[in-house]
């Protein structure tokens, strides 16, 4: 579903991503981990399409086409989606209010119809009470006023909501305690699928456990240099990125 090879990224001119290459299949969780600076969250926002991110050479496919020669609402049309480590709070736009103008969007530029007000809710009722979200709370304005969690349950509402084909979760357990991080991995696996890919971002081994990936890449000094399966996230939690930092130095 997602390739990419040997990508290059900088930001002002400054190399972040350093001949990066990485493949995630149809119907697969994969996680990326390694220590602060490595370029993970570069890397989510080199493939959301977020401004001032330069790619220098490389290339990003999704299912063939070139994620690289979209803008970044088109890439979310397309069915990219970023969940962000730290959500944006927008003062007075009410979260129902930016998630069917986000969903609408999207189904314009895809060409399809628009969804309607009643079949909105009814499946914004639905989702909400899955990830215990307060339906009260989606009258409010998005995040203002919300902890920690109740962003990131925001978040991945919003990712059940638009229904992605690729999600790319940026270290979404930051800032929960135990029971928010339950609810949100349970939100996360909710959405797996066999047409759904998703790459997972995080530091720590616990999210893991929550969200078992079939596959664990560890990103250092902006590039993949060992890839396993859920036991090198186990090693990594013993181990630490020392001698992964050490090597791609």
């Amino acid at each position: 579903m997602l390739s990419i090879k040997n990508l290059y990224v900088a930001i002002d001119g400054k190399p972040i991503l350093d001949g990066l290459s990485l493949d995630v299949p149809a119907g697969e969780v994969h996680a990326v981990m390694g220590p602060n600076g490595a370029g993970k969250s570069t890397l989510s926002y080199a493939l959301a399409g977020r401004p001032g991110y330069e790619t220098a050479a490389g290339s990003v496919t999704l299912d063939g086409e070139d994620l690289l020669a979209l803008e970044a609402n088109e890439r979310a049309a397309r069915g990219v989606f970023l969940s962000f480590q730290y959500p944006t709070e927008i003062p007075g736009v009410p979260a129902l209010t930016f998630i069917r103008t986000a969903m609408n969007a999207q189904r314009r530029a895809r060409g399809e119809a628009e969804i309607s007000a009643p079949e909105f809710l009814r499946l914004a009722r639905a989702k909400a009470a899955t990830l215990k979200i307060d339906f009260d709370m989606l009258k409010r304005a998005l995040n203002v006023g919300f902890s920690g969690g109740e962003k990131k349950r925001m978040e991945i509402l919003q990712m059940a909501m638009i229904s992605p084909r690729f999600a790319i979760l940026d270290e979404t357990d930051s800032g929960l305690d135990i029971d928010a991080l339950r609810i949100v991995a349970d939100g996360v696996n909710a959405m797996r699928s066999a047409d759904r890919a998703m790459l997972v971002i995080t530091h720590y081994q616990r999210l893991l456990d929550h969200i078992r990936p079939d596959r664990v890449h560890v990103l250092a000094a902006g590039r993949i240099v060992a890839s396993g399966g859920p036991e090198l996230a186990h090693a990594l939690e013993r181990e630490g990125y020392d001698k992964y930092a050490k090597a791609a130095a």
